[in-house]
């Protein structure tokens, strides 16, 4: 009966996963294509030029600070923490967790408003430390890149609010409301480009750099009346550090630098780049890791915001072995998605960045540039998805210290991996020294995970993942044969590019799908199942 029950978990456990991680990675293609859209706009009307790079540079400091203090900290320490609160038999219930909430929202807001007005103030040495006062540029072309800063500074202070509702909301699994919450951020900089774009490069960038912020209000207002409408209103208290706050203060602090490591790395990438290298660079790194978010978020956010809370309350109910379950599923699933993404974007760069990027000011060298980076940022993305799905199997014990330590490392070896390689492989060695600290990164916690005892591979696993590989690369091989024969095309028209890589993505599909399925990676009665989980199941996961 127990090898039964752990049979009906797998395929259960996997379609769950699987039907979840869709919910919210459907939402998040909505948010993905949208900002392939903002970043086309963005490319036409300001190109790779010092505007374009000052941007991005002001644009990186909320992202690095959300990071590392909003979305993936306060998650990793918040959402088991308030899981517990709702879980407790002894307790409330959803009035636990939402009295934490509010005492947490008491400790957050008056710190989220001291940093908003530190950054305003020293916006200057911030925006140095972040671009090296960028490559060659006047007094007067630096002031304009603080100005910049200095306007998207407030989003810091509203995505964090908006991380904490989210948080609220993804435990209660509405996760559909958080996933939803990006698309509004693309939205509010597609209008700002399309109405208020101008001949002057710099005038468009400032408004972007306007957008942003307002973008951040407008999210927080979605995620508020979500809040509201089931049923959440949280009030403000008087701060008070009690032993909850205390906790939640202690686990988030390393949590910061584990969740935020990856948006270090990529700071440094943006200040070597900017300080080293010529203007336009900033830009080539930005829009590759652009498209090489695409598949990160669809496939790692989505399976790290259903793995936290769900691994949190099987170990809560004393589940090990379902939480195990749980782990290598994700794995699974996540080399299903991730292998052939990483294939497509090493193989085929080049047609999707013409095809994306290659119109207005942005040149054919520039597209060039920017596949070469993706190629290298793309090498990592396996390594990219996998933190999201290792890291939860110690943050829903409550362990933050020993990813903190490895995110450490990673960072250092970044750090080294830029200053080698970026003067000889220009654009692209900042890229792929990240994809090498993340491949190390996930090393050290995948081997620590195992050594304790908290994941073993099961069968199913070992099996599958050497056929996925297999699959993936003779997808990769159809696909540099096929990048020949629509280059010509996405030249073209939009009608015309949008087609070019409508065939080429199909295509590679068709072939991975029909390689798993021959090479044994994913089966006939995977299928099946999946189309009866469809059917029959109501929800993600109650249980």
């Amino acid at each position: 009966m127990r090898l039964c029950r752990r049979v009906i978990f797998a395929g259960n456990g996997f379609m769950n996963l699987l039907k979840a991680t869709g919910t919210i990675g459907g939402l998040t293609l909505v948010s993905r294509v949208l900002g392939l859209v903002r970043d086309s706009l963005f490319a036409r009307y300001v190109g790779a030029s010092f505007a374009s790079d000052a941007f991005l540079v002001a644009f990186r400091l909320p992202n690095m600070f959300r990071a590392l203090f909003a979305e993936g900290a306060f998650a990793s320490a918040f959402i088991p923490m308030f899981n517990q609160k709702v879980a407790d038999p002894e307790g409330q219930g959803l009035a636990d967790g939402l009295e934490f909430a509010e005492r947490a929202l008491a400790v957050l807001l008056p710190v989220l408003l001291a940093m908003t007005v530190l950054l305003e103030v020293f916006a200057w040495p911030v925006t140095l430390l972040l671009s090296g006062k960028f490559h060659g540029v006047s007094e007067h072309e630096f002031a304009f890149a603080v100005t910049l800063s200095r306007y998207t500074v407030p989003y810091l202070m509203l995505i964090s609010l908006v991380s904490l509702f989210g948080g609220i909301l993804n435990s209660l699994q509405k996760f559909w409301v958080n996933a939803a919450a990006p698309i509004l951020l693309n939205l509010t900089l597609i209008a700002a480009l399309v109405l208020f774009h101008n001949r002057d490069p710099m005038a468009t960038a400032r408004n972007q750099a306007i957008a942003v912020s307002v973008s951040g209000a407008l999210q927080l207002a979605w995620l508020a009346w979500a809040c509201w409408k089931n049923g959440i209103s949280l009030r403000l208290r008087w701060p008070q550090l009690n032993p909850d706050v205390m906790r939640l203060m202690k686990l988030i602090l390393p949590a910061a630098a584990g969740a935020g490591a990856a948006q270090i790395n990529l700071v440094v990438s943006t200040a070597l780049a900017a300080s080293l290298l010529s203007h336009g660079s900033v830009t080539y790194i930005y829009m590759a890791d652009r498209l090489n978010q695409l598949p990160l978020g669809l496939i790692g956010i989505g399976l790290g915001t259903v793995l936290l809370p769900t691994i949190s309350r099987q170990l809560g109910a004393g589940d090990e072995l379902d939480a195990l379950e749980t782990q290598n599923r994700g794995m699974e699933l996540a080399l299903l998605l991730t292998l052939p993404a990483t294939m497509a974007l090493v193989v085929c760069g080049e047609p999707i960045a013409v095809a994306l990027f290659g119109y207005g000011r942005y040149t054919p060298a520039d597209s060039h540039f920017t596949a070469q980076a993706l190629a290298a940022f793309s090498i990592g993305l396996p390594s990219y998805i996998l933190v999201k799905v290792l890291t939860p199997g110690f943050y829903a014990r409550q362990d933050t210290r020993t990813p903190v330590r490895f995110a450490m490392i990673s960072m250092a070896v970044n750090l080294v991996g830029n200053l080698v390689l970026i003067l000889p492989l220009q654009h692209m060695g900042p890229p792929l020294a990240t994809a090498i600290a993340s491949t190390i990164n996930v090393w050290m916690l995948y081997s620590t995970l195992v050594r304790r005892g908290h994941f073993i591979a099961d069968r199913r696993l070992r099996r599958r993942a050497p056929r996925l590989t297999l699959a993936a690369l003779a997808m990769g091989g159809v696909l540099w044969r096929g990048q020949e024969l629509i280059m010509p095309y996405v030249h073209g028209s939009w009608p015309v590019r949008f087609g070019a890589l409508v065939a080429l993505v199909s295509s590679g599909m068709v072939v991975y799908g029909i390689a798993t399925v021959v090479m044994g990676a994913f089966s006939r009665n995977d299928l099946v199942l999946l189309v009866r989980r469809r059917r029959t199941s109501p929800t993600p996961s109650n249980k």
